[in-house]
Order: C-alpha cells, then structure tokens, then sequence
C-alpha cells in the first residue's frame, strides 16, 4: 500500500505542479478579475453536476470491483462498472440538457453579484463546460478500475495532461478569446485525462465500452450506495457553489480569489491524501467482514495517523507563510499586490483545515466500503449547515477570509460527525486520544518557532523575495515540531520516517 501511494504520489507531484502552473498562468493572463470569477462559476455548476453522477457511481464502483479482482474475477467486476458507465452517461445526457437551457437562472441563483456582462459570460462558459460531463464521469470510473487492478499510474496521470492543455489554452489562445479559451480547454482535457484511464484496461484485454445491462448484479450494489453517494457529493458541491456566490457579492475578483486559495490547501489534498486514499479505499474494501474488523481498525489507524502526521506541520507552515507562498505562486503579471493580499487571507485560515479533511475523508471511505452511507450524508449535511450559516455571518464581517473559516468549521463539524456515526455503528475507529494529544503538542511547538522564524524576517519584497521566507519558516516549523514529536508519538514517528527507506528502495 505504501508503494502504490508513493508512485501515486510522485506522478501527482508531475500534475500538481503543473496545476500550479496553470493558475499561474491564468493569474498573468486574466488577474483576479470578472473573466475568472465567470469561468469559476461555470465550472462549479459543472460540477454540481458531475457531483450527483461521477462522484458518486465512482466511488460506488470501486469496492464492486476491487472484490471482483480479489476473487480473480475482473472480468465480472468491468462488466458491473461498464454498465454503470452506459447508466451515467444517459442520465447526464437528460441531465445536461436540461442545465443548458436554464443556465441563465441557474447562474443567476449561483452569483446574484454578478453585474450584466459577467453573468452573460458565464452562462457561455456554463453550456461550454458541460460538454465534459460525459467524459469526467467516464473517466472517474475507468480510474477507480484501473485502481482495483493495482494500475495507480494512468489515474494520477490524468492531471499532468489535463493541466498541460489548460496551460496552452490560458496562454495561447486566453489572449485573444479570453475565458472562452479555459473552457474548451477544459473540454479538450477532460478528453485527454479520459484516453489515459483506458490503457491499464487495454492491458488487462477488458473492454471499457458503456452498455445497458440494467440487471447486472454489480450495478444493483452499486445503485444500492448511490443515493447516499449522490446526496454527499452534491452537498459537498454545494458549500463550494454557496462559498462562490457569497463571494461574488464582496467585489470583483472575490471569487477568484477564494478559489486561488482554495487551490492552495487542494494541492495538498491531492499530492497527500488523495495518493494515500487511492491505495487505501481498495484495501479497506477488502477488509469489511466481520472476521477482519480488527485489520479494518489497523488500516484506518495506520491512514489517519500517517496523514495527520504529515499534514499538521504543512497546515501550520502554510498558514504562517501565506502572503509570501500566494506572493511566490501568483504575484506575477496582472496578479498586483491587492490581490496577493485578498487572496492570502483566505489561504492563511484554508491552511489550518487541511488535518481536518484529510482524517474526514479516511472515515468517509470506510464507511463507504462498509457499505454504509448514511453516516457520510449525516456528515455532509451537518457540514453544509455550518458553512452556510457561518458563510453568511461572516463574510460581510470578514470577507473572503470569513468565507475560508465557514468552510474550515463545517469540515472539523463533519469529521466528527463521521468519526462518531463510523464507531457507533460499525466499531471502527482504533483509539486515536493518545496521538491527537502528542500531534497537538508538536503542532504547538512548532508553530511556536515556526512565528518567532517569520517574524524576525519581516515582509519579503517580491517574488524572489519571498521563496527564502518560506523556506525559513518551514525549517523552523520542522525544528519545533519533530523533536516533541518524535518524544509525545514514537509510533507514528517511526512510521512515517519509514518512507524514506522505501523510497531507496524503489
């Protein structure tokens, strides 16, 4: 599992930077400015969609087959996700129709601050987008295949040439047809992210073409989880599109700005705990029997602990960094100091969420290859409570960094509640008091030295400026944190710093 996630990690590590890249490149191009915020709210409503679909036949899909492969039979197993697939895309060619035609209200219900010309944009971008549904949803589907047969390459490629186009679509033609260009690029990369995922299959002589076969016993399990699947990603979405439109009711650029930081904090998600849930959610599939709960108990420990570990020194490091880490990734072109500025306050308060979702997100998928969704939707809807009630207090309060702290209180309120429903119901949360409290510890005496670090080195000027503060802040961090936790969690210490070893060996 160590080795899938460390392969999965360094090709994510290829697309992440490229995704960084790509916001970049976006940044010089257009700033923080309408054409952006248009653009983000296009493709959030894609998502939405996407989010009742994709989401969650993916994940639906996975346990199906990873037990199919485990009983040496992935032929059974593809049939079940193909059917799924032929399912999917009907639904979504109803579904998608329906969206074009009424992307103006939908718009104008998702970003009521929107002046005239940029809602009439986005409604563009809207009806563009939404030509990738199809090819998003397939490819969620074939990657959780491939991963179940143990071929983790091709569905952490996908980034690398999806973000390639983005770039050369932002860059090449952004100048002259402005947003319009990010959308077709999106197209034209959830095309290439999709060509990817049928390599392993091909290898492996299975066929990936959609079919009808309503009866498959596959697809029933499947559609037996979906409808909790379905209500948990859309509720997910729907923080991000409310995020959005209290957003564009702040000014220009608002938007942008909480979706630049946001790309902060995902970044981490995707190089950290996407990789290790990619190796992790097969296995735990696996190990739902009863006769194997204490292996499920190791497995979720081991996920948590692992995370945890690595991710508090991360979210601490970035949080005390944040306007010289936007300054170095944005501060370019027509990206000038106020953005920097609106930008890292929302990507300062992001950074702290980031154990949080990572422990969320290890829980929710043990529930699902339970079989069990109820816990995930009862988290998700506590989630969507919190964020909005809290979105709407303290924007207009504090801002986009009002909206980052909606969104990090409903992820710790969602935690718990999936961390508490996961052991009531299934007793399968291991004791996790003793590592949180050393994690805490560490955490405290990092950020300590890690503050005294920043302080002492003032405010960088510039870009160039601002990669040597980072870096300095980031060692301090480290300083603080690893000896006290290396005292408080030798356990987690010592598993962690196993990577290392393994990496020489790969």
């Amino acid at each position: 599992m160590r080795r899938a996630a460390l392969l999965t990690a360094g090709l994510s590590l290829a697309g992440s930077g490229l995704g960084l890249v790509r916001d970049l490149t976006i940044a010089v191009v257009f700033g923080a400015g309408p054409e952006v915020d248009a653009f983000l709210v296009a493709q959030g409503l894609m998502n939405l969609v996407l989010g009742l679909i994709a989401g969650a036949l993916a994940k639906a899909a996975i346990p199906v087959m990873a037990r199919a492969v485990d009983a040496g039979r992935p032929d059974a197993g593809m049939a079940s996700v193909r059917a799924a697939l032929g399912l999917a895309c009907l639904v979504l060619a109803v579904g998608g129709g329906a969206v074009w035609v009424g992307a103006g209200g939908v718009v104008a219900l998702l970003a009521p601050g929107f002046d005239a010309p940029t809602a009439a944009l986005a409604v563009e971008l809207t009806r563009v987008v939404l030509v990738a549904t199809v090819l998003v949803t397939a490819t969620n589907l074939l990657a959780g295949a491939g991963q179940a047969l143990g071929r983790f390459g091709p569905a952490a490629l996908q980034s690398v040439g999806f973000n390639t186009v983005m770039i050369a679509a932002a860059a090449l033609a952004g100048p002259v047809f402005g947003a319009t260009a990010l959308a077709w690029g999106f197209v034209l990369g959830s095309l290439v992210r999709l060509l990817l995922q049928l390599v392993p299959l091909r290898a492996a002589r299975l066929p990936a073409w959609p079919t009808l076969r309503l009866h498959d016993e596959g697809l029933r399990e499947m559609l037996r989880l979906v409808p909790a699947l379905v209500v948990g990603s859309a509720l997910a979405s729907v923080n991000t599109l409310v995020d959005r439109a209290v957003a564009s009711t702040l000014g220009p650029g608002s938007v942008a700005a909480v979706s630049f930081a946001a790309r902060l904090s995902s970044t981490i998600d995707l190089l950290l705990v996407a990789t290790l849930l990619a190796a992790l959610y097969p296995r735990l599939a696996a190990a739902v029997t009863p006769a194997r709960r204490a292996e499920l108990r190791g497995l979720v420990a081991r996920g948590v602990e692992v995370l945890a570990v690595v991710l508090v020194p991360i979210g601490i490091g970035m949080a005390l960094v944040a306007t010289p880490l936007v300054r170095l990734v944005y501060g370019y072109g027509a990206f000038d100091d106020d953005a920097v500025a609106l930008t890292a306050s929302a990507a300062a308060v992001f950074a702290v969420g980031i154990p949080v979702l990572a422990v969320r997100e290890v829980a929710a998928r043990t529930c699902y290859a339970l079989g069990d969704g109820t816990v995930p939707v009862a988290s998700a809807v506590a989630g969507v409570v919190v964020n909005v009630g809290l979105d709407l207090l303290l924007a207009p309060v504090h801002g986009v960094a009002g909206i980052a702290a909606a969104t990090v209180s409903a992820s710790v309120v969602a935690a718990a509640v999936t961390l508490a429903g996961l052991h009531r119901r299934h007793r399968a949360v291991p004791p996790l008091g003793r590592p949180a409290l050393g994690l805490a510890a560490a955490g405290a005496a990092g950020a300590a030295v890690g503050w005294l670090v920043r302080v002492g080195l003032g405010t960088p000027d510039g870009p160039a400026g601002a990669a040597p503060v980072c870096a300095a802040v980031g060692t301090g961090v480290l300083a603080g944190y690893l000896p006290v936790l290396r005292l408080a969690c030798p356990e987690q210490f010592r598993l962690v710093g196993a990577v290392p070893a393994e990496l020489r060996r790969r």
